[in-house]
């Protein structure tokens, strides 16, 4: 197995690995606590929770078997090379047990707060019941030849399909709502942050080696990154341009009376708007024009 060639970048490598960690670690926290304030999941797309549960749960099998397991690695280096570089990091594990005990949760908030009528589509539970249904048959395939490498790129690929389609569901969602409200901007942003650090890790890992090996020799990880910060792009797009929220406080002209308009502007292809406004006055005041 192949060592680092520079100090500086081994230790650029580690830096960049978790930078990507904490970013993707963190972004799950702004909709888990999103969703503990406001005691409802409206908002948040059910088909994008339970897809991404099982895209980790995938990823975690790929990344723990080649992370830990002497045999696994041993295919890899017979596949690509005794001179190459094992492409998975301490931070690789440790981002899939996180994300998928922190996704997890998410899905039992989805149990217990109020819905509104969402549920998670057929579409959805067709997808994961053949996702599971192929893994089933690749491990039993696997089994009399003890083929773990190819096993476990299976998952790593299940990983990339479902990355593919799990962030559709909400981008749709959004659009057909003209509005981002309910699901975490903060998320999007630590994912984006995430995938580019991912990226940029793996990129210093290949000048290290002068060799770009590392990046088909797992190119799921990068497929990961590439899919999620082009969702990300989308969902900023979404966020800050075409779904924005203009809120405009007016301040009170008494100590005991509260005035606030908002205005929440949805633009549509007609260029029309629709503004909601909302004024909260104290019982005692008769509320004032606008």
């Amino acid at each position: 197995m192949a060592s680092w060639n520079w100090i500086p970048l081994e230790i650029a490598y580690e830096i960049l690995g978790w930078i990507a960690f904490a970013s993707w670690a963190i972004a799950l926290y702004p909709q888990i606590i999103l969703n503990f304030r406001r005691k409802s999941v409206v908002g948040l797309n059910f088909d994008f929770v339970v897809l991404n549960l099982t895209k980790h749960s995938s990823y975690l099998v790929y990344n723990a078997a080649l992370y830990f397991s002497s045999t696994v690695q041993n295919q890899y280096l017979l596949k690509y090379g005794s001179g190459q570089m094992i492409p998975v990091a301490a931070n690789d594990v440790a981002f899939s047990v996180h994300a998928v005990l922190l996704t997890a949760f998410m899905l039992f908030q989805i149990a217990i707060y109020e819905r509104g009528g969402q549920a998670v589509s057929k579409i959805s539970l067709l997808i994961l019941s053949a996702v599971w249904l192929v893994a089933g048959v690749c491990t039993f395939h696997a089994l009399p030849n003890h083929s773990w490498l190819w096993l476990i790129s299976v998952f790593n690929f299940i990983a990339v399909f479902l990355t593919a389609i799990k962030y559709t569901p909400q981008a749709f969602m959004n659009f057909k709502r003209k509005s981002t409200d309910g699901f975490s901007i903060e998320f999007i942003l630590f994912d984006f942050s995430g995938g580019v650090a991912n990226y940029a890790q793996m990129t210093v890992q290949s000048i290290d080696q002068n060799s770009w090996v590392n990046f088909h020799g797992n190119i799921g990880k990068i497929l990961l990154a590439l899919i999620s910060v082009f969702f990300d792009l989308i969902f900023m797009c979404q966020h800050f341009l075409l779904y924005r929220a203009r809120r405009v406080a007016i301040p009170s002209s008494s100590s005991k009376e509260k005035k606030s308009v908002e205005f929440q502007i949805f633009p549509s292809k007609h260029s029309e708007e629709k503004i909601s406004l909302i004024k909260c006055v104290d019982d005692e005041h008769e509320p004032e024009n606008v």
